[in-house]
């Protein structure tokens, strides 16, 4: 071995860190779905290979999508100087700049460019394969999973749709790893699948909405138009407790409408006790980033509730 050879290892090695951190291929919290989506599957359906070949090329096609965001999301938070603002280091590990490779210089904008579009074109690839060689994939499906890839793919690159009013509708969009999947293999969705669909899509939520409010004055400055930068702080303020609120609406509509038996309810009612510290924290003691930290764990203590409740509803 040369001393070049082994001079040029440690810096391949710390460049795929660099690019494993930029795609943030360690933030599983959108692929956990996977589970939810199993526990729900009929029994008929729990036999069937095709079924888990269905799941692991969704999923895999969604690690590029969510990839190609977040990395596309960097090279433009680099340019206008958002990240720099948002990433201050006074905020230590709360805000973390070691998560933000093109800040630290670990890579260049052009290197996540490159990343970034090769992401999107893997998360073509395999969700075409997905829908192609699903079990009984509804039309819908297809049109549904081409919106997703190209709004959040041009989140905030290209047509910058978090830039222009559309940030928290695509914020959503994970809620939707269960119904598609889901529907994919089964054909269509269900009134408990479409509860859960949008209990996903609110628990992404309730951590972004946080962070929107530690990044408002760098993101009025890079001109981006979200709820946080539209409206004033009280009326953003309000604008998250509604958001809390519609967690346990759509339980109750969908108890209601007869999506899901009266007592679903009951094992996510410590989810709301701690939404409501959630809210305290980030709303009465202004520590939005703690409150954002507390939706990530409560994000992920949910999805073995839903699984839970899934296994109850369907196979019990």
């Amino acid at each position: 071995m040369t001393v070049a050879e082994s001079s040029s290892r440690p810096d391949a090695t710390s460049r795929l860190k660099a690019y494993t951190v930029l795609g943030k291929l360690a933030f599983y919290d959108y692929y956990l779905a996977a589970f939810i989506v199993v526990a729900a599957l009929p029994a008929s359906r729990l036999d069937d290979v095709g079924s888990y070949v269905t799941l692991a090329l969704y999923f895999a096609g969604y690690v590029g999508v969510v990839a190609a965001t977040v990395a596309l999301d960097d090279v433009t938070g680099i340019r206008d100087g958002s990240d720099e603002r948002n990433y201050s280091p006074d905020q230590g590990a709360l805000r973390d700049r070691s998560r933000k490779p093109l800040l630290s210089g670990a890579l260049t904008v052009r290197q996540a460019e490159r990343f970034g579009w090769a992401a999107a074109l893997w998360g073509l690839v395999l969700w075409s394969l997905t829908y192609v060689t699903a079990p009984d994939p509804p039309p819908w499906a297809a049109v549904v999973l081409l919106v997703v890839l190209l709004s959040n793919v041009q989140y905030s690159y290209g047509l910058k749709v978090s830039y222009r009013g559309g940030q928290e509708l695509v914020l959503l969009t994970p809620g939707l790893a269960v119904l598609l999947p889901f529907a994919l293999i089964d054909g269509s969705g269900s009134g408990l699948i479409v509860v859960e669909t949008i209990l996903v899509g609110l628990w992404s939520l309730l951590v972004s909405i946080y962070s929107n409010i530690n990044d408002v004055e760098g993101d009025r400055l890079a001109g981006r138009r979200n709820l946080a930068t539209l409206t004033t702080a009280a009326g953003y303020r309000r604008v998250v407790v509604a958001v809390h609120v519609l967690e346990p609406l759509t339980v109750a509509v969908g108890i209601a409408v007869g999506a899901v038996p009266f007592w679903f309810v009951l094992p996510m009612i410590p989810l709301y006790v701690m939404r409501f510290v959630q809210a305290r924290s980030g709303l009465a003691r202004n520590e939005v980033l703690r409150a954002r930290l507390l939706g990530i764990r409560l994000h992920r203590w949910g999805v073995p509730v839903l699984i839970g409740l899934n296994l109850l509803v369907e196979h019990a």
